[in-house]
């Protein structure tokens, strides 16, 4: 396995991951994980061989998405942890994925907040009420982490992105 491919197969899955748990237990998605996503895509740069024209592309994709993610958090409809995640995930993929994920996120983020709404609604059992991360998520005045489904949307999509393929053919 070359170092792109285990950046992309396994740096990169973990890291979404530790945003995803990080946010269902604390509701927030520290810089130093967008950081090390930023980290890890240079780093992929360099063992991938990555043209310019490419870098360019992806660099360009991220401000994109930094300025929907900045959107959405400013209409208030996710956290600002939300917004820079969106943006280093499309860092990773590119306009070529862009809407895919998008769209992939979105729907995961609309039956994360039905889910999450609809057990808002229910009592919480005894044996859960202890553990404060679960309180925090079963409050109705809190929010949704949205950090579940952003990761959860580049999971469902990697195995068919342009960058998992090139990651392959190094």
């Amino acid at each position: 396995m070359s170092v792109a491919e285990l950046i992309v197969w396994v740096v990169f899955p973990l890291l979404l991951a530790s945003a995803a748990g990080w946010d269902i237990a604390s509701f927030t998605i520290p810089n130093h994980l967008q950081v090390a996503l930023i980290i890890a895509f240079c780093v992929f740069i360099v063992a991938s061989g990555m043209t310019p024209a490419a870098i360019g592309g992806h660099l360009l994709a991220g401000f994109v998405g930094l300025a929907i993610g900045f959107t959405l958090f400013a209409l208030g409809y996710i956290g600002g942890g939300d917004a820079k995640l969106f943006a280093c995930v499309v860092l990773w993929l590119g306009f070529a994925n862009l809407l895919d994920y998008a769209v992939v996120a979105s729907v995961f983020g609309g039956m994360l907040t039905v889910t999450i709404i609809g057990m808002r609604h229910l009592p919480l059992p005894a044996s859960l009420a202890g553990r404060a991360w679960i309180q925090r998520l079963h409050d109705t005045r809190g929010g949704i982490p949205y950090g579940v489904a952003l990761a959860a949307g580049a999971f469902a999509i990697l195995p068919q992105t342009e960058i998992f393929h090139f990651a392959a053919t190094i």
